[in-house]
């Protein structure tokens, strides 16, 4: 579990709140991760449980059946679901593509798809990356035309999060190839639209249990009234919600990295060589000295971002460092906890070794650490 003695919860409502969040891991999470990482899909019944217990969209409206919390509650969700060790798709859909419906979606948009998204019966993805290009988003080839009252999406898309599953897609297509960022626009495309198709169910290195697909866009032909926001304002929508979607990496970085931290320091607390437990030496006190320091500065640092974002107070290049420094410092935790493990770190029986193969692709989506600094300097 989770520790929690050294950070105060802004409120009852929230302490509560992740009680409810810990029982529902305990049951519901804990007991299917090998299944899920064996099957490398979450079955939608589990969407449905995590709908009915309300960890889905907590942020909604509630008479489009959230909970109109703050994004202090995503969080606890977050933090909880990582530290267990699981990397489930659910995320994505709360912090990720909620926000785009919640802050762009007409009223018939909303209507139609965010109770579906809070009950889990509705599974959502966003499909920006494209087999040709990374994090430069300017550079997306798929296109929307209009032809009368419809558009007609072409392109491909991969690396897309719940794209197995997905019965809604927020595609990021070009409606003016010739105007750059202004000619992006995002549409909303239904899975049983004519012309879609899924691809691969992509095989991974790590996050086994979260799907990720290629999704194909032939001719896709969807309703003007699928539009989301304006035409060509696509690409600062995305801007606007990155910083969100940069802070999430970031809690699930940390809670990732302490749960790592934890699991070294039972196994050293245990394991014994040359007739003492492996924790009395020196060198493996230092080690996790040193890994316990940067864990404490990240957990502040993190309150510190969260408490930001919730007051609307948290620039792009504050999420951005969020988004670097954690995922870094995850992944330096990881290792260093496998190597404390020696070689049962390398057995997959062993925890550590799918926190370590989980953690190297955070530094990677949502705009890679290079990006990252990237973005940094040019707003020093």
């Amino acid at each position: 579990m989770l520790d929690m003695s050294a950070r105060a919860e802004p409120n009852e409502e929230l302490a509560v709140f992740r009680e409810q969040v810990r029982r529902f891991v305990r049951e519901k999470v804990t007991p299917n991760i090998d299944r899920w990482e064996d099957s490398g899909l979450i079955e939608r019944d589990f969407w449905l449980e995590c709908g009915a217990a309300g960890l889905l969209c907590p942020q909604a409206p509630e008479e489009l059946g959230g909970l109109g919390l703050d994004y202090s509650f995503n969080a606890v969700i977050n933090e909880e679901i990582s530290y267990s060790g699981a990397t489930v798709g659910t995320m994505l859909q709360s912090d990720i593509t909620s926000g785009y419906l919640i802050h762009y979606g007409s009223d018939e948009q909303k209507q139609r798809w965010l109770p579906g998204m809070v009950s889990g019966e509705v599974i959502t993805a966003i499909a920006m990356t494209e087999p040709g290009g990374g994090s430069d988003l300017q550079g997306i080839r798929t296109t929307a035309r209009r032809e009368g009252d419809n558009y007609v999406i072409s392109g491909a898309k991969t690396y897309i999060t719940n794209g197995i599953l997905a019965d809604l897609v927020i595609v990021v297509a070009k409606t003016d190839p010739s105007a750059g960022s202004r000619g992006i626009s995002l549409l909303l495309v239904e899975a049983d639209r004519e012309g879609f198709k899924r691809g691969r169910k992509l095989d991974k290195i790590g996050q086994k249990a979260s799907d990720t697909a290629e999704l194909f866009f032939e001719d896709v032909r969807v309703p003007k009234e699928n539009l989301l926001g304006s035409e060509g304002a696509g690409f600062g929508y995305l801007m606007s919600q990155l910083p969100q979607e940069r802070l999430q990496i970031a809690i699930l970085a940390q809670a990732a990295a302490q749960r790592a931290f934890d699991e070294a320091l039972s196994f050293t607390s245990e394991r014994k060589a040359f007739g003492k437990v492996i924790l009395s030496f020196q060198n493996t006190q230092f080690v996790l000295a040193e890994l316990a320091t940067k864990l404490q500065v990240g957990w502040s640092h993190i309150d510190w971002a969260l408490q930001r974002h919730v007051a609307g107070r948290l620039s792009a290049k504050e999420a951005s460092a969020a988004k670097l420094w954690h995922t870094e410092l995850q992944f330096e935790v990881c290792d260093r906890a496998l190597q404390l493990h020696g070689g049962a770190g390398y057995m997959n029986e062993y925890p550590i070794a799918r926190l370590w193969r989980d953690a190297r692709v955070q530094q990677i989506y949502g705009g890679t650490s290079e990006i990252m600094k990237l973005l940094i300097g040019r707003n020093l």
